[in-house]
């Protein structure tokens, strides 16, 4: 995987972390707006980064086993997350709450599965997962956190649209992945 389509899948994966940022920095006082971004950042971005690792780690011990189908395995998760993505862009602005350290958890698990999946497409890929990791998370701190910031400036339009650039773009990479491993690229 080429660093322009890992700074892509970074990208892509962000967008919930965006999306998510942008609707909830919609319901925070103004004074807040500053310290939640950054909050909405960290926790996204830890989560980002965390995640993929898992997911490698968690695939290493069979990639030996399915090395023949790796390809098709990278493309169908990509796939499903990124139609995924496209469907739930709706919801995607349906936080109307303030946020305690349990609650932004369970919004940065929920933003993060994706990722989960994305590593085990990158054990299959025998990538840099370090790299990769620490790309994903910091793309990903650096988007929520701008996402919190302008959230208020952007209203809930945006988040419907993150997502479904985000799902577009990783059913792209799914592509390019099954492409290059059937020849046809």
């Amino acid at each position: 995987m080429s660093l322009a389509e890992l700074l892509l899948l970074a990208v892509s994966l962000a967008m919930d972390a965006f999306a998510v940022s942008v609707c909830g920095s919609m319901v925070l006082a103004p004074e807040s707006r500053t310290a939640g971004a950054l909050r909405f950042g960290l926790w996204f971005g830890f989560f980002q980064f965390l995640m993929p690792v898992i997911g490698y780690f968690g695939a290493a011990s069979f990639r030996d086993y399915i090395v023949d189908y790796d390809h098709w395995l990278a493309f169908a998760l990509l796939l499903y997350l990124g139609v995924n993505m496209i469907r739930e862009a709706k919801e995607a602005c349906d936080i109307k709450k303030s946020y305690t350290t349990k609650e932004m958890a369970v919004l940065a698990v929920a933003t993060s599965i994706d990722a989960l999946a994305v590593g085990i497409s990158l054990a299959f890929l025998n990538v840099n997962i370090w790299l990769s990791s620490t790309l994903i998370g910091v793309i990903t701190f650096v988007i929520a956190a701008f996402g919190g910031l302008a959230g208020f400036r952007l209203g809930s339009a945006v988040g419907a649209r993150a997502n479904i650039c985000g799902g577009s773009v990783l059913i792209c990479i799914g592509v390019k992945i099954l492409l290059e491993h059937t020849g046809w690229l």
